[in-house]
């Protein structure tokens, strides 16, 4: 039975340290590039009915260019999206909103999440490409002092760098740090990050995949350092965005299997399957320039979203992409979910 006497703050990063699935929230527009408040609730709905252990908005998915000041969508879409979580979700669905920019832009959108109802930050270092490591850890410390953290190392295709192993462990003392996100898409490099929490002795930091690529790899693992063995807790992703019933679904028994240290090689079979899968919703054969229209482009199929429209209207989905995205989803129907949105639609979209 639930506690429901448990501290709120207690109850939401015990949520997330057990494992949960998260979706990052990609954002609804019309063929205007209006933005869709009524389909923006039913992707939030459908995440929530889906069994999603939380959400992030504000975050890639949901295109950086809502803090444009000609969109001004940054505190509209995060103040919609926390109306619909306080009216649906369940008290520790985890609220995360991402978090921007230089240290007083990110210091401001620290204060408007917290005041806004959400639980931590995921702060991207991308605005800090050109600084050193050590501004970078400042730029936490301070972050740190509104909101707890989510730090999260971002891929260089997409706008991240290259941070090394030292980075990380001075980057584990930072008190109010709860977890990381680890997007390399690279495996030396999330070596680094985990190494470097097992050997802070940080048992209160989370660690969540955002490798795209290899998400059932990175679940399944047990990553071993000096007689110690620490798992990658959940997923933070944008491919679980989409078909996010389906992934709610199997993580379950990729759960009970390494907490019995019993994988079988199912696991890997299915891994390589939905990095092929994930290849094709976020372009990678193109270098991700369509990664935002091939999650949108999913959703839209479903009746999610109106459109694959971006705030950039540059982004757009590669020639062939969509062909691509026809071959997934007749070869592996296992991590499709239409079925499923097509019985609920009308009722998100009310």
């Amino acid at each position: 039975m639930e506690n429901t006497d448990m501290p709120p703050l207690k109850r939401w990063t015990e949520s997330l340290a057990s494992g949960l699935v998260i979706p990052a929230l990609p954002l609804a527009l019309s063929e205007d590039g209006q933005w869709s408040e009524r389909h923006q609730q039913a992707l939030l709905r459908y995440y929530i009915e889906s069994g999603a252990g939380g959400v992030a908005a504000a975050v890639h998915s949901t295109q950086f260019e809502i803090r444009d000041p000609e969109h001004g969508l940054f505190e509209p879409v995060l103040r919609l999206t926390s109306e619909v979580l306080d009216q649906y979700a369940a008290p520790d669905f985890v609220r995360i909103a991402g978090i921007c920019g230089r240290t007083p832009q990110a210091i401001k959108e620290a204060e408007f999440i917290r005041d806004t109802g959400y639980h931590a930050g995921l702060v991207s270092l991308a605005a800090l490409s050109d600084s050193s490591e050590s501004a970078a850890i400042e730029h936490i410390k301070a972050v740190s002092e509104v909101i707890p953290v989510i730090g999260f190392y971002l891929q260089p295709a997409v706008g991240g760098r290259v941070y090394r192993y030292s980075f990380w462990r001075e980057f584990c003392e930072i008190e109010n740090v709860i977890a990381i996100k680890i997007a390399p898409f690279n495996r030396y490099q999330t070596w680094d990050v985990i190494r470097a929490v097992i050997e802070s002795g940080r048992r209160d930091i989370t660690l969540y995949t955002g490798n795209d690529d290899n998400i059932i790899s990175d679940l399944i693992t047990p990553f071993v350092w000096k007689d110690e063995v620490r798992y990658i807790a959940g997923g933070l992703l944008g491919q679980w965005g989409v078909w996010t019933k389906a992934a709610v679904e199997m993580f379950p028994q990729i759960k009970t299997d390494r907490a019995s240290g019993t994988i079988a090689s199912h696991w890997m079979t299915q891994n390589a399957a939905l990095t092929d899968a994930n290849a094709a919703v976020f372009d990678a054969a193109n270098g991700f320039s369509g990664c935002i229209p091939g999650i949108l482009e999913v959703l839209r199929r479903q009746g999610l979203v109106p459109s694959t429209r971006c705030l950039n209207a540059n982004e757009r989905m590669s020639p062939g992409q969509a062909e691509e995205l026809d071959r997934i989803i007749e070869a592996y129907p296992e991590f499709i979910d239409d079925e499923f949105v097509a019985e609920n639609l009308d009722r998100w979209l009310e």
